[in-house]
């Protein structure tokens, strides 16, 4: 099974901008940058600031551009306005 870098960083952000879940997705990334228990562990050099870094800079990226332009997608409430249209449909034989 691969894993998309992509979808990963899409999915942190969708979660950034959800109301809901926005505060629990902030502490939860400090927590894990703070904490010794990583997925790489902080005691190798390099390698163990590698996840850290990329998680912060995504936390970052994803706050300021909240912050100083304001959330680009719409929260999920207000996404569910569709208009339906009705369609008179006539077969053909």
């Amino acid at each position: 099974m691969r894993i998309n870098p992509l979808a990963i960083y899409n999915l942190y952000g969708n979660l950034l901008r959800n109301p809901r879940w926005r505060h629990w997705v902030i502490l939860a990334t400090l927590i894990y940058i703070l904490s010794p228990l990583d997925v790489s562990p902080d005691i190798f050099p390099l390698a163990g600031q590698i996840d850290d870094f990329v998680l912060l800079s995504m936390l970052v990226a994803e706050v300021s551009q909240m912050i100083f332009r304001g959330s680009p997608v719409k929260p999920i409430e207000e996404k569910k306005q569709e208009k339906t249209i009705d369609v008179d449909a006539v077969s053909i034989d």
